[in-house]
């Protein structure tokens, strides 16, 4: 009989494609367990990244590892470096950069997960 162990361990997150030079490993949510309750993410943002500005139906929190990133919030630019995070509310208007020299380490979970249809990215 198979144990039904209560822990996750995960070895090989979903490593999403990206045209940007981000790297992005899921460690949980939608593309690697099947999770829309939650995603977790590593993120290595690199210098001159920037995404478009998005609404997402989702919480956000960032926490920073190393480096630093730019978030425009509703108009107010704001810039966040290793050991400070930050949680945007769902159905904010905001943009993600990292228009600094080094490149960007952090962690992104997201309430419920990530989706592509659920961010509401504008057109570039």
């Amino acid at each position: 009989m198979k144990e039904n162990k209560k822990y996750t361990i995960q070895n090989s997150p979903f490593i999403v494609p990206t045209d940007d030079g981000k790297l992005i490993k899921e460690h949980f949510g939608k593309a690697s367990d099947g999770s829309s309750k939650i995603s977790i993410a590593h993120m290595v943002a690199p210098p001159g990244w920037s995404e478009p500005f998005q609404t997402p139906e989702f919480d956000e929190y960032t926490f920073i590892i190393k480096g630093k990133k730019q978030f425009i919030i509703e108009g107010e630019t704001i810039v966040l470096e290793a050991g400070q995070s930050i949680k945007v509310e769902k159905h904010t208007r905001l943009q993600y950069s990292n228009p600094f020299n080094e490149p960007c380490e952090y962690l992104a979970i997201c309430l419920p997960a990530f989706s592509i249809e659920s961010v509401n990215r504008e057109n570039e």
